[in-house]
């Protein structure tokens, strides 16, 4: 999963897409409707949609953006600073700082933990060889 801010580009970018694609659509299916006392302009080769259709498509492309939008109001309203004092962030840094140092010594711990139980491993290891060795060795016939 991605972090919020790259969340919040994506949606942008998509949003920029949706427009894009919203425009494209209406200026390539749509019928040449007259403003005012103007004539109908038409032309032979333009096929436009059928008017329900085209408000359809309208309506959708809308909705579309208005769930977009509002998405990267959720994406902005949950970013960690928004609506936060800057005092506040920077006791949170603080906070995390210590909590990332704490969480280091943690680690650090653990694996000298794992390395001392790997050497206790392969301590029994080497001895069992070499027992088994001594055995070998002892039970062979002359």
């Amino acid at each position: 999963m991605n972090d919020r801010l790259t969340q919040l580009q994506d949606a942008v970018d998509q949003l920029a897409v949706q427009f894009y694609s919203a425009l494209h659509y209406l200026s390539s299916h749509h019928d040449f409707v007259p403003l005012g006392d103007d004539q109908k302009v038409s032309d032979a080769q333009w096929t436009a949609d059928d008017p329900a259709v085209f408000e359809a498509t309208k309506n959708e492309l809308a909705r579309d953006i208005m769930i977009r939008t509002r998405q990267i109001d959720l994406l902005i309203d949950s970013l960690p600073g928004a609506g936060v004092s800057e005092t506040d962030q920077l006791a949170r840094v603080e906070r995390l700082k210590e909590e990332l140092i704490e969480a280091d010594q943690e680690q650090k711990k653990w694996l000298e933990e794992r390395d001392m139980l790997l050497a206790k491993c392969d301590s029994v290891v080497l001895q069992l060889s070499r027992a088994k060795n001594e055995i070998d060795t002892t039970t062979e016939l002359p």
